[in-house]
């Protein structure tokens, strides 16, 4: 099982310790030192004030952020966690997307969704009842953009460095979402989601991974009735994140819990390291390099589509 690990970008008061060029390549190396297979980064471009105030956060540009990280490792893949499509037209995404592509040496996975915080939509000039059809679009757009052909009279070359295309995993819990990725993506990327958070957060609840099992059914169920099958991506938050216990009990169970995902379909975990200063998010890495990552290289994981 791999693991994509978030970089603590949106700590954006602490300039010091994470929002600069050499933390974000200090932690970048030490994540791939550790073993990880990929770092994270969100997209928050204009966060409305009243959602800071209620638990929002800022975000580093997530493609200047990802080619930092890409610059000062060789093998570590670059996940943006989630890029909101709309935000952007197609043209400036798929650019964006092709340059980290070809920069990195075809490191780029490109986690993608519809969003939810209409008034960052609103502030952006971006229609938010066109959300989920300017997705589709931008989906399909990108994909024909990065063939390096002519698209309605226009090309953008270099085209990326992976063929067909890096792989787009798309977010949402909701079943639009689970359709948009079995049609349009390489991977489905949902996320533990309360019920009490179902309003502010526009998708739909997921808490258990009895929740998480059905969905996969769904999923499957889905691309078999479109005829989906082959690779496919299934990236996952822990329910419980990472132990704070360093205790072998405590990791055993999260590996018990990593084991329960995995035969759930799961193929990733994503995980967010919790720290208040850059020493201590280094010193979580490499614990998790030491004592966590190998173990989760041991567990077996299946294309939740595949036998379809």
């Amino acid at each position: 099982m791999k693991m994509s690990l978030q970089l603590p970008t949106d700590h954006v008061q602490a300039l010091d310790e994470f929002i600069n060029a050499g933390a974000v390549a200090e932690m970048a190396q030490a994540a791939e030192a550790a073993g990880a297979d990929a770092v994270n980064c969100t997209d928050h471009p204009f966060p409305n004030d009243e959602w800071m105030a209620t638990g929002g956060h800022h975000a580093l540009d997530l493609f200047v952020t990802l080619a930092f990280a890409a610059a000062h490792t060789s093998r570590l893949r670059l996940h943006t966690n989630l890029s909101v499509i709309p935000y952007r037209s197609p043209g400036v995404l798929a650019k964006s997307v092709a340059t980290l592509d070809q920069l990195s040496g075809g490191r780029t996975i490109i986690g993608v969704g519809a969003g939810y915080q209409e008034r960052e939509f609103d502030a952006l000039g971006v229609d938010f009842a066109q959300r989920n059809q300017l997705t589709d679009d931008g989906i399909r757009t990108m994909t024909a953009i990065w063939t390096g052909e002519s698209v309605n009279g226009n090309t953008a070359l270099p085209r990326p460095a992976q063929w067909p295309r890096p792989p787009i995993w798309v977010g949402g819990n909701s079943r639009q979402a689970m359709r948009r990725a079995v049609e349009l993506g390489d991977g489905w990327c949902p996320v533990p989601n309360p019920r009490s958070l179902v309003a502010r957060r526009r998708t739909s609840s997921l808490e258990t991974v009895d929740d998480f099992r059905l969905r996969v059914e769904e999923l499957r169920a889905h691309a078999a009735s479109v005829g989906r099958s082959g690779p496919f991506e299934l990236p996952f938050m822990p329910f419980s994140g990472l132990p704070h216990d360093r205790s072998v009990a405590a990791t055993d169970e999260f590996v018990r819990q990593a084991e329960e995902l995995a035969g759930a379909g799961a193929t990733y975990l994503v995980v967010s390291p919790q720290a208040e200063s850059r020493a201590q998010f280094l010193d979580q890495v490499e614990h998790l390099g030491r004592s966590l990552i190998p173990r989760l290289d041991g567990i077996e994981v299946t294309s939740p589509l595949a036998g379809l």
